[in-house]
């Protein structure tokens, strides 16, 4: 593990996986109050972590191994013609990206998204606190990408800047405009933004075969998994 090996890692309880509920789950977690963390996190990310909150963690889950993690490399990303009709039909949209900070037409946005998306989850329900304590790290390097259509906030990307990738934390976005494909677009705005700024991966977190929360990673392409220690070519077919 590089420079993690001088870092404290954890291994949690187990707990129910959050993907598969009724399977058991364990988790890797890198200490949350060492100070190199900051600096440590982009190799952590190359390592197969992510990010929740101030917690940067991969599962450890026994003999289940179906979390794998995926990025996109930038310069060879090439959408398909879906994914251009999505950019095109965007273009009025204007994208800006600034600090990660809440303010009330981003949660009002969350609440509306996770109503609409996750109506029976625990998530449904969200408070301020919740809002930061899950997409926020008080050392992160976390940005909100946003998208405007007429001054109207419509979609947030919570996205981690590194210097040399970017990592895609979470998205939310206006439930009532399902023909703009605005979790798409984000992607797509996202992998643009890494281009134009010289960062050669946007990091996607995990993909699990045949589960239907995560087939649309393996659309864009090509995509790269870890696999034993390496990135390789993705080569698993759509869910």
């Amino acid at each position: 593990m590089g420079a993690l090996t001088d870092i404290k890692v954890y291994l949690t309880q187990t707990h129910p996986c959050g993907y598969w509920h009724d399977r058991p789950a364990r988790d890797l977690v890198l200490d949350p109050m060492e100070p190199a963390l900051p600096a440590l996190y982009e190799q952590a990310l190359g390592l197969g972590f992510r990010r929740s909150g101030r917690h940067v963690y991969r599962p450890h889950c026994g003999l289940c191994t179906a979390c794998l993690p995926v990025r996109v490399p930038v310069a060879a990303f090439r959408p398909d013609r879906s994914q251009r009709r999505t950019w095109k039909r965007n273009a009025d949209l204007v994208m800006s990206v600034g600090p990660a900070k809440r303010s009330a037409e981003h949660f009002a946005l969350y609440e509306r998204y996770l109503g609409a998306r996750h109506p029976d989850s625990p998530m449904a329900d969200p408070d301020e606190t919740e809002f930061d304590q899950f997409l926020v790290g008080d050392w992160s390097p976390t940005r909100f990408f946003e998208w405007r259509l007429h001054g109207r906030l419509v979609a947030v990307a919570v996205t981690d800047v590194t210097p040399n990738a970017l990592s895609a934390v979470y998205t939310f976005f206006d439930p009532d405009l399902p023909a703009r494909s605005l979790g798409t677009q984000a992607i797509l705005g996202q992998i643009d933004w890494a281009r134009r700024t010289a960062r050669p991966h946007l990091y996607l977190g995990f993909w699990l075969k045949h589960h239907p929360k995560m087939h649309y990673k393996c659309r864009f392409r090509p995509l790269e998994r870890l696999w034993n220690g390496h990135w390789i070519a993705f080569d698993g077919a759509p869910a």
